[in-house]
């Protein structure tokens, strides 16, 4: 069984900035595509950031491209979301999830982490 254990989130002030980390189990993290997600209280769960399993290619959702950077190190089996120029509407439980196929999909994903919370204060 895959395990992914997110790590990173806090409190912090709109414009201010975070890095989410993901750590996962097993070999296969190298060749599967990462994923961000993220969910607020009463919203489905909704795509952030994908990263091909050879990191390659990347996806971004419209909401925060230009201010998100996904990368990952296949070495220490970890993906990483930089978070830059944060606002309140990023508020949510992030999520790394791995899997294949359609990216923003979040039945593309066959393992999930527990979710770190980013609060950002107005």
């Amino acid at each position: 069984q895959v395990q992914l254990v997110e790590s990173g989130g806090g409190l912090v002030q709109a414009g201010g900035s975070l890095r989410l980390s993901c750590v996962a189990s097993g070999r296969s993290f190298r060749t599967s595509d990462m994923g961000w997600f993220r969910q607020t209280p009463g919203k489905e769960r909704e795509f952030v950031a994908a990263i091909s399993w050879s990191g390659g290619r990347t996806y971004y959702a419209d909401l925060v491209k230009s201010r998100f950077t996904i990368s990952r190190d296949n070495a220490a089996n970890t993906v990483y979301l930089q978070m830059n120029s944060l606002k309140p509407e990023d508020t949510a439980l992030y999520y790394c999830a791995q899997g294949g196929g359609r990216y923003d999909y979040a039945g593309s994903y066959n393992y999930w982490g527990q979710g770190t919370q980013v609060t950002v204060s107005s």
